[in-house]
């Protein structure tokens, strides 16, 4: 009998081996693998069985590449900055620079049990210096080539974590970090000019191997549209405001325009019996989000006692201020169809707003329209000498008519905004630009970055619309690196988005104090060849980085321009009822326990057998044990064989490549989850065939001990040494299955009388017709009465034998 399995002598053993020896060593000949997770923010929670999900399959994934001959570059890191570890240093009472490292200290300990071969030589920390030169490095860059700017504007403020916040920050009108509802805050702002590379970000997704729904989310958030610019003017008043609209056809159809609330002309047309009205909700709308605002709720408006002229037709058009139009979308203000809008269609039934149909189906008019009519084409009616002309056409000739006119121009528009850069935190990479009252601003120079955060005891927010590094007046007061004049420094901060838009890069070259990275490292190891993480970043952290990685490309320090070729996002592990795992629900499971009592084995291989690792799956403790019997058994099955001399069979050999195919074929589609229950079953194969046939030949147990090693590696170099070999398992080739020795000789078929099965016979899978009939007449016996009428054989699938 062989030595029971025990997982704690393995685990303790390995690691120790693998600390001295690591496995995966560059040795300058093999080909660069890149297979990177999103990194963590030391969370002072630590990791739960959720985190250990990505962590695992990006090892699993790694390790595999490993064994088909590649160098991996599988580095970790720390996303260290921001209002997560600020927050949650202010809950503590700690400094967040203490605070940060315990957290780190703690998370790296759980990390290392998951036995990943993370090279933590490559390891970045976003709050180290020699880190956030760079980062300030890039900002300096993009200020120089005009991506950097400072603008006051209204932006998303909260009040909970008395910063400003990016639109992408804001979910369904909450902080993304605390939940607290957004508001709005009038504020000097540093902006990035993501939109300059809108139509790049756009089109390049072509080129990306990434699920199609991060490109679905990615191009509606950048939202290209094309349409026109309408020009109508106000009455009694030299202004004229403009509107885009994607629908320039329907323009006859404009009944009433809405303007945004922060319009530049909104208070302005209010009327005297209007303006107090009109002065509040003015007032109302700047304490929403803009996320909120547009959300699906009732349309609430006011009307300005002003009214526009269509330029087309020359009718009167009340016009109203509404807060679901927003100022920084277009032009601020639309003209409203209700005819053909749902949206428009609610707010004039609402506010009894003229309705005027100008796109009919088979140009006949609906009588007392209870709905908008949306359909995406019909022929033009109420439109004068449009009247006739197709919808769909005249979509895209009316933008030109519309130039030719004089009354607008064809235009191309985005959803996609600036990014909001600034926060009035303390815990961030400072913003290097000094503000000179002579040159204005001025970058702080490169040879004196970076530009250090200082210590401070005070770090709490003010609330004040200021960082905390604006009372620091050692600090603040300074002179201008351009003419000695006495200014001062900037005291927002960078955004926790701002270090991992491009950490990926320093990995490779992480100890240069001279480059960002070397052009040989550059060019040796990126970029990124498969990127492992949660959908929840798909338009932040992926959207920047693509930025990112454009603007270094344009300046040239790397030489590509899309930072991740494949993208694969991990389904969330839940608690019971779908839950999210959180501290404040009670329902986070730690791995350590589960680690102490299974093992990592168990537990990286049970992390994949909860469901298909691209969907959320609810955790359960119990099903670790499954697992960990599989792996006893398995265990079992190589020690009770691995010394018999056995020759293999036929059968063996068949199933030892049907296992190899099985298992890199669900491996390859990355369906981990039946990886697993396939190793189950051909556990099981393995085992009644070695229980038939006296024992299992070594190939055999060799080729299961590499396919199982990179989901469980402790076992597998442990049975791998078992087996007689001196090197890691993790140096031999991984195995390839041979076709023909998969192929089956006989084939199992169903033998029906009448089309009733009545017996199942075993036949060589190449038989005559002849054959397999006279077959299942033999087995069938007394079973088969009456005059045959007909006798069919469908190849390695059926007899069937009519009778009467």
């Amino acid at each position: 009998m062989a030595v029971p399995y025990n997982h704690k002598a393995i685990e303790k053993k390995w690691r120790q081996k693998w600390e001295e020896n690591p496995v995966n060593v560059d040795d300058g000949k093999k080909p660069k693998y890149y297979c990177l997770d999103m990194f963590p923010y030391p969370s002072g929670n630590g990791l739960h069985v959720g985190h250990w999900r990505g962590y695992v399959i990006s090892d699993v994934w790694s390790r595999y590449k490993m064994m088909q001959g590649y160098y991996l570059i599988h580095p970790m890191g720390w996303d260290a900055f921001g209002l997560p570890a600020e927050n949650y240093a202010i809950k503590t009472g700690q400094h967040p620079a203490i605070s940060t490292a315990k957290n780190i200290s703690n998370i790296k300990r759980q990390i290392n049990e998951i036995a990943a071969i993370y090279d933590w030589d490559r390891e970045v920390n976003t709050t180290d210096p020699d880190f956030y030169k760079w980062t300030q490095w890039i900002f300096v860059k993009m200020f120089k080539e005009g991506l950097a700017y400072e603008k006051e504007f209204p932006i998303n403020w909260c009040p909970s974590c008395k910063t400003g916040l990016a639109n992408e920050e804001v979910v369904n009108g909450c902080c993304e970090r605390c939940g607290t509802p957004v508001t709005k805050k009038n504020l000097r702002q540093w902006m990035l000019r993501i939109t300059k590379y809108a139509d790049r970000l756009l089109n390049d997704l072509d080129k990306l191997e990434w699920p199609e729904k991060v490109k679905k989310m990615q191009t509606e958030w950048i939202g290209k549209s094309y349409g026109a610019e309408v020009e109508f003017p106000v009455e009694g008043k030299d202004e004229k405001i403009t509107v885009y609209t994607t629908r320039p056809d329907t323009l006859h159809g404009a009944t009433f325009m809405v303007l945004a609330p922060e319009h530049k002309l909104a208070a302005g047309l209010a009327t005297p019996d209007q303006k107090e009205a009109v002065d509040a909700y003015i007032y109302a709308a700047s304490m929403k989000s803009n996320v909120d605002r547009m959300q699906d709720k009732e349309k609430t408006g006011v009307f300005t006692g002003s009214y526009a002229t269509n330029p087309l037709n020359g009718a009167k058009v009340p016009i109203w201020l509404s807060d679901y139009v927003l100022a920084d979308y277009g032009t601020g203000a639309i003209m409203c169809v209700p005819a053909h809008d749902d949206r428009d269609f609610e707010f004039a039934k609402k506010f009894d707003i003229p309705i005027i149909q100008v796109i009919a189906k088979d140009g006949k008019a609906i009588e007392n329209m209870t709905e908008a009519y949306t359909e995406a084409s019909g022929t033009m009616i109420n439109s004068g000498d449009w009247n006739g002309m197709e919808s769909a056409v005249l979509k895209k000739e009316a933008p030109h008519i519309i130039e030719k006119m004089g009354i607008g121009r064809k235009t191309v528009n985005y959803k996609l905004r600036d990014w909001v850069f600034s926060r009035q935190r303390y815990w961030g990479e400072p913003i290097p630009i000094v503000h000179c009252p002579k040159c204005g601003n001025v970058p702080v120079p490169e040879e004196e970055l970076p530009l250090r955060l200082p210590d401070v005891e005070s770090y709490e927010p003010t609330g004040t619309g200021e960082s905390p590094l604006a009372a620091i007046e050692d600090w603040v007061n300074c002179k201008c690196p351009k003419c000695g004049a006495a200014a001062k420094r900037e005291t927002n901060t960078m955004p926790q988005w701002a270090g991992s838009s491009w950490y990926f890069l320093r990995y490779v070259d992480s100890h240069n104090d001279k480059e960002l990275v070397s052009k040989e490292k550059a060019d040796k190891y990126l970029p990124v060849d498969m990127y492992i993480g949660g959908v929840e970043h798909a338009v932040l952290h992926l959207l920047y980085s693509r930025f990112y990685t454009k603007f270094l490309y344009d300046i040239g320090v790397v030489d590509f321009d899309e930072p991740f070729h494949k993208l694969f996002n991990q389904g969330m592990i839940t608690g019971k009822n779908g839950i999210k795992m959180s501290k404040s629900k009670g329902n986070v499971i730690s791995p350590d326990d589960l680690v102490r009592d299974y093992g990592c084995d168990s537990l990286r291989m049970y992390e994949l057998f909860v469901g298909p690792p691209e969907l959320d799956a609810e955790w359960d403790d119990r099903g670790i044990e499954g697992v960990y019997r599989f792996l006893s058994r398995f265990w079992n099955l190589v020690m009770d064989n691995k010394d018999k001399n056995i020759k293999a069979s036929k059968e063996m050999i068949k199933a030892r490549h049907k296992m190899i195919h099985m298992i890199t074929t669900r491996l390859e589609g990355f369906s981990l989850n039946t990886v697993i229950s396939g190793f189950m079953e051909c556990n099981n194969n393995l085992i009644a065939i070695a229980k038939k046939e006296g024992g299992m030949d070594k190939e055999t147990l060799e080729a299961a001990v590499l396919l199982l090693a990179p989901f469980a590696p402790h076992m597998g170099e442990e049975l791998w040494e078992e087996l007689g070999h001196t090197d890691s398992v993790f140096h031999h080739e991984w195995p390839a299955h041979d076709e023909e020795a998969m192929k089956d000789d006989e084939v199992e078929i169903p033998v029906q009388v009448n089309g009733k099965t009545k017996a199942v016979i075993s036949i060589p899978v190449d038989i005559s017709k002849e054959d397999a009939i006279a077959k299942a007449k033999e087995v069938l016996g007394d079973k088969l009465s009456g005059n045959i009428i007909k006798e069919i054989y469908v190849p390695k699938k059926i007899v069937n034998i009519v009778a009467k």
